[in-house]
């Protein structure tokens, strides 16, 4: 068996596992994350000292648009709903001023 298959195989061994803590924790815990250039379940597995990827992640934010956002967005920007490459790229701006704005 090749080592991809048996990664993959691994992979599907895995069991995720949802932890209730309180929102403050959750707060520290991401902060955390963020401060040391991990995603949330890296930073878990260090804190527990459980082997966890090392490599910096690439930072991006995401979120679920529907149709009707895209609508809603266009209309923002003075842009075709059909062009979502050019809202997606108004979009980064805004968020981008956003930041700079709010850092502390």
């Amino acid at each position: 068996m090749n080592e991809r298959w048996q990664k993959e195989q691994q992979a599907i061994k895995a069991v995720q596992v949802a932890f209730d803590v309180s929102a403050e924790a959750q707060r520290v815990i991401k902060q955390a994350a963020l401060d040391s250039n991990l995603n949330p379940p890296d930073q878990i597995r260090k804190i527990l000292g459980l082997p966890y990827n090392k490599k910096p992640v690439r930072p991006r934010l995401t979120v679920s648009l529907k149709a009707e956002d895209f609508a809603i967005l266009a209309e923002k920007y003075g842009l075709d709903p059909k062009d979502q490459n050019a809202i997606r790229e108004k979009v980064a701006e805004e968020l981008l001023a956003y930041a700079v704005k709010h850092d502390k």
